[in-house]
């Protein structure tokens, strides 16, 4: 028997929150996408399709990268967006439909909805019982009545069925129509569906606080890490600055391979030390003519990206720059504002700050500035 799994990625995931729709947000280091198709590769189904946005087709691609997987642009509706899947099916016997945003699937839950078909029914799917007390309000929270919660079940994907079924429940349900999921396309054809034991795992991001409590639920343990970074630049001629991304006119420049920004400098080498990464010269070597006169926004962007590929998040920077002049104070808030924005972060959590050394040494006599940067990252153990 040949075996499709469906996975509909098509969605915009906005109730989630961040940059990204949720289904390519990382999860403990990967893409939450890239869970759910390795779950059914390990699996050894046949045929993986994946549909998606057309919005979307790079962040997909570079999601599932070196996997065999066939991609198709979904619909407005996610009915629409399985039927297109369903297109690309094919004939195949037995398919198994299910949502990017459960990223918790594992081999074994695979293989029991599989089962089920095998054994003779025509659809099932996981679910699990409803525990707490339910309630029908209205629109301004008032409670109009009790739900009896006996029988009552939370369903979850993947949902499992016969092919020939499916298909023909899709072509009876006509182009227009939409559903919740596809237990409900076929139960409107009239067919049986049968859930089986659904598990935690299965659990649905909507959320921003959802990737997180997913995260706990698949034994990602975490700590907090604190990365520190320095970094110092002589004074040379020009008629500005750049620190922290911001130009700042003064009446030298500063010397350096790239664009000499000590406050990113230091603030590079401040998340890679939390990473575990070593320093900014072992990522951009001085020594490489690539990096010279290099706008310091590309080593701060791979750092942040290197930190998500190892699963952490950056919670909060503080960046002290050191010099008596140029004056930082009128600049600060412009500093803020473009580290914050290269790093993803909320301003509040975003520090920079300055002092001076009272006239005393190399950066009292105004031979240059430094930097001093700390990083804090929530990350994987």
């Amino acid at each position: 028997m040949t075996i499709t799994a469906i996975i509909v990625a098509g969605g915009r995931g906005e109730r989630a929150g961040g940059e990204l729709p949720k289904q390519y947000q990382r999860l403990l280091g990967k893409p939450v996408l890239a869970w759910s198709v390795e779950a059914f590769a390990m699996a050894g189904v046949d045929q993986i399709v994946v549909v998606r946005s057309a919005e979307h087709a790079t962040l997909a691609e570079s999601a599932t990268h070196g996997r065999q997987v066939e991609f198709v642009s979904g619909g407005a509706t996610r009915t629409a967006s399985v039927r297109a899947g369903l297109a690309a099916a094919g004939s195949a016997d037995i398919i198994l439909i299910h949502d990017a945003a459960r990223p918790g699937l594992t081999n074994a839950m695979v293989r029991a909805l599989i089962d089920e078909i095998e054994g003779g029914a025509s659809a099932a799917a996981p679910a699990l019982p409803v525990a707490d007390s339910l309630l029908r309000t209205d629109a301004e929270g008032h409670v109009e009545a009790e739900i009896d919660r006996a029988g009552a079940m939370r369903v979850q994907t993947p949902q499992a069925f016969r092919g020939d079924v499916l298909r023909a429940a899709y072509a009876a349900a006509g182009e227009s129509a939409a559903f919740g999921d596809d237990i409900g396309v076929v139960r409107a054809f009239g067919v049986q569906a049968k859930v089986i034991p659904g598990d935690q795992r299965l659990m649905k991001i909507t959320h921003p606080e959802d990737l997180a409590i997913v995260e706990r639920i698949l034994g990602g343990e975490r700590i907090v890490c604190v990365g520190s970074g320095i970094d110092a630049h002589r004074f040379g001629p020009g008629a500005f600055v750049t620190l922290c991304g911001v130009q700042i006119p003064h009446d030298k420049g500063l010397v350096g391979h790239s664009d000499a920004d000590a406050g990113w400098h230091a603030l590079v080498d401040a998340i890679l030390g939390a990473l575990g990464e070593g320093d900014i010269g072992a990522h951009f070597p001085p020594s490489d003519p690539q990096w010279k006169g290099a706008d310091s926004e590309r080593f701060l962007r791979h750092a942040a990206e290197l930190a998500a590929e190892r699963g952490a998040r950056i919670s909060h920077v503080d960046i002290t720059l050191v010099c008596e002049r140029p004056k930082i104070g009128p600049h600060r808030e412009s500093m803020r504002a473009r580290t914050a924005e290269v790093l993803g972060l909320p301003l509040s959590r975003v520090s920079v700050k300055a002092t001076t050394t009272e006239r005393m040494g190399f950066l009292g006599r105004e031979e240059g500035l430094a930097a001093q940067a700390t990083a804090t990252l929530d990350r994987p153990v």
